[in-house]
């Protein structure tokens, strides 16, 4: 490359398209992972690059600094500034994206593990774990979800509920066997990204509806109603991913007069219900015909307990539910939902959800003393919901802590349509990291980017 040479990778600098330095290097990332740039490749000098793009020297050599912190270039003395070549991978990424939920204190899963699985091949045959089992569960495994929604809904029917491989696919069969193609589903405006990529995958589409600091407002979803004639509803009423709000028993009464009088049907996926302080009653409760009800294991227990618990009560609906099932999961596996049902029986799952409960509270208070000023969490659940100041973008931000080796979800991953996010905000998952000494100074670190002016 001469010298003289303006940069093709470089688009042009605009003043409206935040801090110039990011530009340029956000161009320079984009072509380095485009492969416009390849490592030893030399840029222009600060000074010449400044020149002809008519800007002063003080901003590209922002623009280089920041894309040597990001190990993009580096510097050769005297012959000049290099694409740098990739770094090599060290320590591994901290992971404060993925939502799962932390190692209880005491707790061996091998032993754990072990001691399930003997108590599961003792009272089961080992070849019918081992073959394909009607899709929703055998009895008992039907009776155990029963015991495990008993503290969410009370006792319910076992005939009514589905077993399920995850609550991903409980929410996919949902749409496809609620829904036709074309349909509208109405969800909050910040909403799990699951049920974006069910919902896109399968042909419909999500429609934004407006909420407050209570979750979704119901005048709005009676507009919605209205105007888009949806065919389903979803909804994440306790400890909301990503906003972590519980909505509070009003509202949820409220939503439920609607859905019933426009004749919605709703989902209500309420995976965090037991690990929540004094959580409402579901929405399901006020609305027992109206809604499918999931609670996943995943998010209380251990994500590889891959068990979805699902209450349909209308049998003709559960009937089209596990049609659509088994189009793409067929039935939970044998095993794994022999194991969850074994838990619930025996009491593990219970000690282990509350061993789970008290590391997670253990954990937001460290986290609301290491962001003191930023922290708005309730102290339960498995994540936080961070705004962010305005000299950062949501964006920006987890692009900057991936650079320190520190993972966070941005709001764009949350947002419906593809809109922009309504609330500039990153999620911090509290959990994934096993270590709790690790889990600190990744705070810590996140808290001292924060405080960072670009």
């Amino acid at each position: 490359m001469h010298d003289d040479d303006v940069p093709s990778w470089l688009p042009r600098v605009a003043t409206r398209g935040g801090p110039r330095f990011l530009q340029i290097a956000d161009a320079l990332q984009a072509a380095v992972e485009g492969g416009t740039l390849s490592p030893g490749d030399r840029l222009p000098p600060q000074r010449v690059l400044a020149a002809r793009l008519g800007i002063d020297l003080t901003t590209v050599t922002r623009a280089y600094a920041e894309a040597r912190r990001r190990h993009l270039l580096e510097g050769r003395g005297a012959r000049g500034t290099y694409v740098a070549a990739p770094k090599a991978e060290g320590a591994p990424v901290l992971d404060l994206g993925m939502n799962i939920p932390p190692p209880p204190k005491g707790v061996d899963f091998g032993d754990l593990l072990k001691q399930g699985v003997s108590q599961v091949l003792m009272r089961s045959d080992a070849g019918l774990l081992m073959t394909y089992h009607p899709g929703g569960g055998g009895d008992a495994d039907r009776e155990a979800g029963a015991r495990w929604l008993r503290p969410m809904l009370g006792d319910v029917d076992a005939a009514q509920v589905v077993v399920c491989p995850g609550a991903q696919a409980a929410i996919a069969a949902s749409i496809l066997a609620l829904t036709e193609p074309g349909d509208a589903i109405l969800a909050e405006p910040a909403t799990y990204p699951g049920l974006l990529a069910a919902a896109t995958q399968s042909g419909r589409r999500i429609v934004a509806v407006e909420t407050d600091g209570q979750g979704m407002v119901p005048e709005a979803l009676e507009q919605a109603c209205r105007l888009h004639r949806p065919g389903l509803l979803y909804l994440n009423p306790t400890l909301q991913n990503p906003t972590a709000i519980t909505m509070p028993e009003h509202r949820r009464q409220a939503l439920a007069r609607i859905a019933q009088r426009c004749k919605l049907r709703i989902v209500e996926d309420d995976p965090y219900w037991l690990l929540a302080d004094h959580p409402p009653p579901p929405i399901a409760t006020f609305a027992p015909e109206q809604v499918t009800y999931i609670a996943t294991l995943s998010k209380c227990l251990t994500p590889g307990l891959r068990v979805a618990f699902v209450l349909l009560r209308d049998p003709r609906e559960r009937e089209r539910f596990l049609a659509a099932l088994r189009s793409f999961a067929l039935m939970a596996t044998p095993l794994t939902a022999a194991l969850a049902t074994q838990w619930i029986l025996d009491g593990s799952a219970a000690r282990l959800m509350e061993g789970v409960r008290k590391e997670a509270r253990l954990r937001h208070r460290m986290a609301g003393d290491l962001l003191a000023g930023r922290y708005r969490g309730a102290g339960d659940g498995l994540h936080v919901w961070l705004e962010l100041p305005a000299y950062w973008a949501s964006s920006q931000l987890a692009q900057a802590t991936r650079s320190e080796g520190i993972a966070v979800m941005p709001a764009e991953a949350f947002a419906v349509g593809g809109a922009a996010p309504q609330v500039n905000a990153i999620r911090i998952s509290l959990g994934s990291v096993q270590d709790r000494g690790r889990l600190q100074a990744g705070l810590r670190r996140l808290s001292e980017l924060l405080a960072r002016r670009l």
